[in-house]
């Protein structure tokens, strides 16, 4: 016998849910991104540091790793990626093609991860240029750089079905 507040005996209904995650962004958009980003701070480095020496009469000899010519162009080349990541997490390249830098767990980049990412890692990744290959061919085309800061870029509002439960 049962009592008239006993409903066990219901079934309840399953619900079907979809799981998106974001879309990862693969290495030729990323390469053509790096390409544009790369284009832009030439004409930064041309624009603000070339008049400079201009002015000042220094020397543009760069035969030296830490020539002036060469700090300065440095300096250009990791602040722009630092600064564009660190206050849009994208640089305007990654603007243009919809991409957005994320944490893994999908949080915004902190100072730090930015630093370790487009400095540190970049620096490590340009200097042996083979290790971008890792956009290629890991599953969320992480670059050493990106596994450094626990980082990944993604396409903006681009989702990708995982499941249906």
């Amino acid at each position: 016998m049962t009592h008239e507040t006993d409903m066990s005996y219901i079934e309840t209904p399953v619900i079907k849910m979809d799981v998106y995650e974001v879309k990862a962004a693969g290495f030729w958009i990323r390469f053509f991104a790096f390409i544009m980003d790369s284009l832009l701070v030439v004409a930064l480095t041309g624009l603000l540091v070339n008049p400079l020496f201009y002015l000042f009469g220094i020397s543009f000899d760069d035969k030296l790793w830490y020539a002036p010519i060469v700090v300065a162009s440095a300096v250009v080349y990791y602040g722009y990626f630092i600064i564009m990541t660190l206050f849009f997490q994208q640089t305007l390249s990654k603007m243009i093609f919809g991409l957005r830098v994320v944490k893994i767990n999908g949080e915004k980049p902190k100072l730090l991860d930015i630093i370790f990412r487009e400095w540190i890692g970049r620096f490590i990744s340009n200097f042996i240029i083979l290790l971008y290959i890792f956009v290629a061919i890991l599953p969320k085309h992480q670059g050493l750089h990106d596994y450094f800061a626990d980082t990944y870029v993604v396409h903006e509002g681009v989702y990708v079905k995982l499941t249906q439960s």
